[in-house]
């Protein structure tokens, strides 16, 4: 990988973050503003401050859970094994997800690369009848 991609990539990384941050602070923003009629502005803070929290409670949950590690079987096929890890880890998932969306849209050759692999690997395989 070359500088200029890398820097693209840190580029687009550093975007989506900053777009994160200004949807949290927007949402944030309308909480208060919504409690704040209620409450008044002290009020309307603590209900933000409190909404945020647990949403940061919930996220620390579903990144840090502990998924019992269950028998390996050997007759399990990679896909099968695939889907069962993106059910118990969620996030890492959907990590996975973006990363191999960003490879292939850069390089659709990979995409093409791998599907060769995949059904050549299939045609290769003897029928177990």
């Amino acid at each position: 990988m070359n500088a200029r991609r890398l820097l693209n990539l840190a580029a687009a990384f550093a975007a989506v973050a900053a777009a994160a941050v200004a949807c949290v602070i927007a949402a944030a923003f309308a909480v208060y503003a919504t409690a704040r009629v209620w409450l008044g502005p002290a009020g309307g803070a603590a209900v933000t401050a409190a909404v945020f929290a647990v949403v940061a409670v919930g996220i620390a949950v579903l990144a840090t859970r502990k998924v019992a590690p269950e028998q390996a079987a050997e007759d399990v096929s990679l896909v099968d094994r695939l889907m069962q890890m993106a059910k118990e880890r969620p996030l890492i998932a959907a990590g996975a997800a973006a990363a191999i969306l960003t490879i292939v849209v850069r390089n659709p050759g990979v995409l093409t690369a791998v599907l060769s692999a995949f059904l050549a690997g299939q045609a290769a395989k003897p029928d177990g009848k």
